[in-house]
Parts: structure tokens; sequence; C-alpha cells
């Protein structure tokens, strides 16, 4: 097999590898489905879960006194409906959010230097929300086991309404409290920093009373799913959005149009977390990782409810307790998201290229801390990556330079022994063993390519940095298609110039295929990230500059020897 047929089974290659990486960050199927809800092992939901109760309290240690039962259910209500109680606003510099008193759920967070788009640039993400046509979003937390406090219409009492993050200030911190007929206090705290997503939940139990009072800590939320068509004329709808799941060792995606009881986690763990991926953002909730938490999931009606639901705890008469957890509400900030929790920063879905993709994007970021624009990090990192490989490169080219030299030769032993295929490879190999050719010298680039390009795909749709990061002029988001097309039309005039550099296939069916090749690489790109396609069309003129060069060496040292 010639050098240029192997050049079309590495662009075929390359086609065929990146709708197989495609397909398996999507549609790999998830375990055989066994159940149409999913959950924990050890407790059962309660019917009014997606009303705003705490998930099911399980059995509380022997010799308590019994909390309420779980009541399996079989379906969940149609619709959430949010307990009756007062909106408190909370503002910093990055986050603005909406906690209700009725139990201290949080229905609103709003990111404030994110918009929808370049073009609805005085519209922000809202990640959580009680209502509105992506279908609600919202966190509750609490206390499970302790009648009134886990109630959904437990009303606690703050001393305003609107909180914000001063001048100077680094911290804010918002309190709520709830006092109970039987002499329980409660008091629960927003804990918020400065340029941080990250929010503290604090919640302390003060035991009043005459009896041994006992509840287990939760946090959940109630999310809507859709699911989402992939089509290519979209490269963010490539990105998975759902919950997932880290049990402390192993990061899972969660089936919700199929659930099977055995994606969860088993018993209780710790070092996890739940979280909720909206592609370059994500609700997360770090139990205590001190604690013991048993994880469930339930889904209905387009919903679903994933839970932590931590260990018993006793307070004594007189005895106070204390409950902590982390949430993260915000943009995939790797740099947050590794602060906050172990392996939270594998929520950046980078799939199963994360071991290329992860370094490359540390690259990007240590260069554009220097450049200060992503689209000159692209560039400039492709200039890094070709170094790294220039002597695979260099020998390559040396190889390709010389079948180019050889080219009317391998013609006229195709013309000579046409009739007789056995005599024609043995006099081709002795050509190219006596000229010092190695026809597979030229795939080596290509094949190199192929997982790097990859990476950046992924880098480029997946890295919150790179959402609506400008270039220059008309290129005002580089995690998405080029608007005009411009790049891609670059690329393709780029490309072609590397299909006439390169050796001229003997055979005239190959020709026509390399110099389609171009056009049939440009209609595939023309929707992807221009970021991606920036990165091509650096990679393909270095690649064009080194091969120009080492042809006019390879041809003077012909020349030399020749006389």
């Amino acid at each position: 097999m010639d050098n240029q047929r192997l050049f079309a089974l590495a662009g075929l290659g390359l086609l065929l590898f990146v709708n197989y990486q495609t397909w398996q960050h999507d549609y790999a199927p998830p375990p055989a489905p066994t159940a149409q809800q999913a959950p924990a092992a050890a407790t059962a939901p309660t019917a009014s879960a997606f009303q705003g109760a705490a998930p099911g309290t399980g059995a509380p240690p022997s010799g308590s006194a019994p909390a309420v039962a779980p009541t399996p259910v079989a379906t969940l209500p149609a619709a959430y409906t949010a307990a009756a109680g007062t909106d408190v606003h909370i503002h910093t510099d990055v986050l603005d959010l909406v906690v209700n008193t009725a139990g201290v759920e949080i229905r609103g967070a709003t990111l404030n230097h994110y918009t929808m788009s370049v073009e609805q640039s005085d519209a922000f993400v809202q990640l959580l929300r009680p209502t509105g046509t992506d279908g609600i979003a919202v966190l509750q937390w609490g206390l499970a086991g302790a009648g009134a406090v886990s109630a959904p219409d437990a009303i606690y009492s703050t001393p305003a309404t609107d909180y914000a993050l001063g001048e100077g200030k680094e911290t804010l911190d918002v309190p709520f409290s709830w006092t109970g007929d039987d002499g329980i206090t409660v008091t629960r705290s927003i804990h918020l920093t400065r340029g941080s997503y990250a929010i503290g939940l604090a919640q302390t139990v003060r035991n009043e009373g005459t009896t041994l009072w006992r509840a287990r800590p939760y946090a959940q939320f109630v999310h809507h799913w859709t699911k989402v068509d992939r089509s290519m004329f979209n490269p963010a709808t490539y990105s998975y959005q759902g919950p997932a799941v880290y049990n402390g060792k192993k990061y899972q995606k969660l089936a919700v149009e199929k659930p099977d009881v055995d994606q969860l986690p088993k018993g209780a763990i710790t070092d996890g977390w739940i979280a909720g991926l909206q592609h370059h953002f994500v609700t997360a909730i770090v139990p205590d990782p001190k604690s013991p938490t048993e994880y469930s999931m339930t889904v209905a009606n387009g919903d679903y409810r994933l839970s932590t639901l931590g260990a018993w705890q006793e307070v004594a008469p007189a005895a106070t307790a204390a409950y902590t957890t982390q949430i993260y509400i915000g943009p995939k900030l790797q740099d947050q998201l590794d602060a906050v929790a172990p392996k939270l920063d594998l929520t950046v879905d980078y799939g199963t290229l994360t071991v290329i993709a992860k370094p490359l994007f540390w690259l990007l970021s240590q260069v554009h801390k220097l450049v200060g624009n992503w689209g000159l990090a692209i560039i400039l990192v492709t200039l890094i990556i070709k170094a790294i490989f220039y002597p695979l490169a260099q020998t390559s080219g040396r190889s390709m330079a010389r079948m180019r030299n050889i080219a009317p030769r391998v013609k006229a032993l195709q013309e000579r022994y046409k009739d007789n295929r056995e005599d024609l490879g043995k006099q081709m190999m002795e050509l190219y063993k006596r000229e010092k050719v190695n026809p597979l010298g030229g795939c080596l680039p290509m094949l190199v390519q192929i997982p790097v390009f990859m990476g950046f795909y992924w880098v480029l749709l997946e890295s919150v940095e790179m959402r609506q990061a400008p270039f220059f002029g008309w290129l005002h988001d580089l995690s998405v298609k080029d608007p005009y097309f411009v790049l891609p039309a670059l690329m393709c005039a780029a490309m072609f110039g590397q299909f006439k550099l390169n050796p001229a296939p003997p055979d005239p069916m190959q020709a026509k295929v390399f110099a389609i090749m171009p056009f049939f690489m440009t209609a595939m790109m023309m929707f992807f990230p221009a970021g991606l396609v920036l990165y091509w069309i650096t990679n393909t003129g270095l690649s064009i500059a080194q091969q120009w060069h080492i042809n006019k060496v390879v041809s003077e040292e012909t020349t030399k020897v020749r006389n």
C-alpha cells in the first residue's frame, strides 16, 4: 500500500475517531434498567419529596424515639409545589441568591458575570429557579427525622429580607432560626465569600427540652431534565447535561431517562458528592466528608431528585449539635472546583481523553496568563506542540520529500509492471529501500494529531473559560462556530495547499479523493468551535512551512549527490 493510500486511511480514521468519541461521550448505553425509580437501598423517598420535604429518614438507632416512617412510592407529584414563605435576596460580587424562609430553600441563583450569550448581554445565567421555561431547579437542605424541623412549611426567621456583601468585606453570613414547641431551636447560616461560587451551609441544633433528640442532615436538589437532541450544527448539544455522583473513588453520570437502581453508590460513604450538570455550569452538594452519607435519586415526570442523607446524631437535653455541608453553584472553574471537593473538577467532562485534555487546558491557561487572549493562546500552544513533535515530523517530512522526488520513477514502475502486481510490489520495495524512503512515515504526524485534535475539541467544548472568549474582529466567542465561516474557508485553502505540496498520488482516483478531502473536512468542521478550526489552520500552516523547507533541503541534497 503506497503512502497516499495510507494518508486517505488516516483521514478516514480521524473522521471515524471523531464520530466514535462523540457517540461514546453521549450515547454509550447505561446499565440495563431494572426499575423506573432509583431510591437508595437503605432509604425510600417520601411521597412529598418533590414538594420540599426531606428524603426518607430510615430507621433511627435502637432505643430512640421513632421518626416518621418513610412511605415507598410508585409515582411522584406531577409538579413541584413551593411551600409558602418569604423570599430573602442575597447579593455578592458573583452571585445573586433567592432563599425562601420556608425550609431555607434556595430557589434562585443568578451568575452575575455570565450572560446567556454574546447577543443576550443583558440576560444572565440562572442555575436555580422555582419556575420558568427550562423547568424547576431548587436546592433544599435541613434535618430529617425531627418532626416539624424537616417539614417543608417550617418557617424560619431572619433579621432582614435583603443582604449584600459590602465593599471591603470578604465574607457574608446570612442567619436563619426556628424554634419548635418541644424546646428545639435550629439556627442555620449561609456563608458566602467574595469571588467564590462555593457556599457553606451550617446548622446548629440546641436542645432546651427534656428528652433526647435525634436527626439526620440532608441536602438535595430537584431539577428538571429534558432530553437533548444532538446536532452537529450545535456542538453544545454534545455536552452531558444531567445528574452525576462521586462515591469517593469513582465518578459516574446517572441515567435519567431509564434510571437504574444499581447506578447509585450502595450504603454509606465518605468523601463523595452529587452534582447536576448544565454544560458549562454545575450545582453540586458536598456532604461533610467525616460523616457517612447515603445517596438516593428518584425520577418522575421529567424531574429528578438527587439527595444526600447523613448519619444519625443525638442531641441530649441542654446540649448542642452542629452540621455542615458545602455546595457549589456556578461555572465549572477548575481551580475553584478543586478547592471545594476532591475530583469535583471531573464535572468538566473531557470524556475518555481527559488524560490529554487536562494537560492541554493547563498549558493553554498558562499561556493565556501571559498573552491575555485565548485565540493567541491556542496559536502559541499549537506552536509549542509542533515544536515538541518536530523530530518526528522532521523524519516523516524527509520521507515525504523523497517520495515526491521518486514519484516519476514510481509511476514508471507502475506502467511497466501493470499486469504483474507481485513484481510491482517487489520493485517498489527495492526502490524505497534504495532511496531510503519509508512509505509509512508520512502518516505518523497525522496519527499523532488525532488525539491532540480531539483533546482540543473537548477543551473548547467543555471549558467555561473558553465560553464567550473573543479573539479579534468578528470572532466574539471561540467556543462556538465562526458566524461568517471565514476560518473554515481559510482552513480549506490551507489544507488544499498542503495537498498540493505533498507527493501527487500516482492513482488518478486517489488523486481525486485527496483533492476533495479539504472540502469534505471543511464541511464537517464548519459548525465546530472556532477555536478548534483556528488550531487546525495554525497546525496546517506550520506543517506547510515545515514541509516546504524540508522539500528544499532534500532537493538540494539530491542535487549534490547526483553531481
